[in-house]
């Protein structure tokens, strides 16, 4: 069963444009918007299971540069 999640993401001031835009090109990623708030941008991902969510948070999103914090919330199924 596919893992759906949503990561909050904090960026560096002035870089949220261009760190939306980087993180909306990795696999996995539905879809990246800008929001106000405390955080800076919200994104949508899809993974095969944790594992390969994890991969992509850590190997491929938190290396965006521009990003200070993320933090990632998996949907649960009630």
């Amino acid at each position: 069963m596919a893992v759906t999640a949503y990561l909050l993401v904090q960026t560096e001031v002035g870089k949220t444009a261009r760190v939306v835009e980087a993180i909306r090109g990795v696999d996995g990623v539905v879809s990246a918007d800008a929001v106000t708030g405390p955080y800076d941008a919200i994104v949508r991902t899809e993974a095969s299971d944790i594992d390969e969510l994890g991969r992509m948070v850590v190997s491929e999103i938190q290396a965006v540069d521009g990003i200070t914090r993320t933090h990632t919330c998996p949907v649960v199924n009630l």
